[in-house]
């Protein structure tokens, strides 16, 4: 069993929108005030609070603040199971530390259980009238929650959260692997390269434009919020752009092969770099990586992850000579050894797919995969695992397997 999600537009009337502004409020303001309770009862006593203390203080909290009981209450207790998982997710070092909630950005409150579809296309709600909605594909599996959200543009979605069976293909297809870059967005071992569209980029002089007129305009005033409207609209518009080509990149990917090899990238630590970052930002590796793991599990394709330190692009794909003055200036280069030509990023795809191969046992011996054995011979009076430390130049490589989740 697992989950799959679906994504709906609303089309809320006035009555409606205001009733949903209200619920976006309610939750943002027990978020945010059980984030401060929390902090400041922690740097008193050093006391951490969860779930259970929240859920009994919002009794308190209703009868103080008598419009929060004009909204769903399971919402509002969802919003804490939310602030928990927040914490969690901080002490496990999976995220930062949660942040307050702000009435400019993406607004949404989730109700877990109580709502319903009727063949009309309306969604019925806790305490509200059905809300038109466009489904413009069939809902499989049982509905298990519904995440109504609102982008900074005024748009209104709904996200249905349905629990099914999904069937997993076999694997099938060839092995690949998997280099993503910025001038091209992702260049496989086969030669195949996929153009860095830039979306951002193409939008940045219209972007100026729009956020200098917005600047001028009186806090506070309907101009000003017209202006942000536009603001937001392009940052929307761009977001889409991407999400889509990168939707369309990654299934091709996961149909057509078996295993892709891509490199495990510090994607946080690249984009302190003051020159390439607003580039990195716009090409979102993260988030193709991402559909790439969970698409591989259903159309049957592993997603393996190499370590971030092996040099797949200095290494010769072809002999193992290892070029220490490779810069991201010089695009392609002839090995000293081989006398190959070499393209660097496709080089480095060919180097992740052949040590995607190689694993890593918790013995500690290695054993390489019939491709690298023929890519570099064995000498005489040496290991396997010996041979190919000193052909590369370095440590033993790590190769992470990520399950795809769905």
């Amino acid at each position: 069993m697992g989950n799959k999600a679906y994504k709906f537009r609303l089309y809320p009337n006035k009555e409606q929108s205001a009733f949903l502004s209200k619920c976006f409020g309610c939750s943002r303001f027990v978020y945010n005030h059980f984030l401060r309770l929390t902090t400041d009862v922690y740097a008193e006593s050093k006391k951490s609070l969860r779930y259970k203390e929240w859920a009994n203080l919002l009794t308190d909290l209703k009868s103080e603040f008598e419009w929060l009981k004009e909204v769903n209450s399971q919402s509002l207790q969802q919003t804490l199971k939310d602030l928990e998982s927040a914490f969690v997710r901080f002490f496990k070092k999976l995220g930062g530390f949660p942040s307050f909630k702000k009435k400019s950005n993406r607004q949404s409150f989730r109700v877990p259980q109580h709502f319903s579809l009727d063949n009309n296309g309306f969604l019925k709600l806790p305490k509200m009238s059905p809300i038109k909605m466009v489904i413009h594909r069939k809902i499989l599996g049982t509905p298990k929650n519904v995440t109504i959200s609102k982008t900074p543009s005024g748009k209104y979605y709904a996200s249905i959260v349905t629990e099914l069976g999904i069937p997993h293909a076999p694997l099938n297809g060839d092995k690949i692997g998997l280099d993503l870059g910025l001038k091209e967005f992702a260049i496989t071992s086969k030669g195949e390269k996929f153009e860095n569209p830039r979306y951002f980029q193409k939008s940045l002089r219209r972007l100026k434009i729009r956020q200098r007129r917005l600047s001028r305009k009186q806090s506070g005033s309907n101009n000003r919020n017209k202006s942000r409207l536009n603001v937001a609209r392009i940052h929307e518009k761009v977001a889409n752009q991407r999400q889509d080509y990168q939707h369309k990149i990654s299934l091709k990917l996961v149909s057509e092969n078996q295993r892709i090899s891509a490199e495990s990238l510090n994607i946080k630590g690249m984009v302190k770099n003051r020159k390439l970052a607003k580039q990195i930002s716009d090409v979102a590796w993260g988030n193709f990586l991402t559909m790439l793991e969970y698409k591989g599990d259903i159309y049957g394709c592993e997603v393996h992850c190499v370590d971030k330190f092996f040099p797949s692009s200095k290494r010769c794909s072809n002999c193992g000579y290892i070029k220490q003055d490779l810069t991201l200036a010089i695009r392609e280069w002839e090995c000293p050894e081989c006398k190959i030509f070499w393209d660097r990023d496709v080089n480095a795809a060919l180097n992740l797919m052949l040590f995607s191969e190689s694993v890593l046992k918790s013995s500690g011996e290695w054993s390489p995969s019939p491709e690298l054995s023929a890519k570099i011979p064995l000498e005489e009076g040496k290991s396997t695992p010996d041979q190919l430390v000193e052909r590369l130049g370095m440590n033993r490589v790590l190769v992470q397997d990520r399950k795809p989740q769905v």
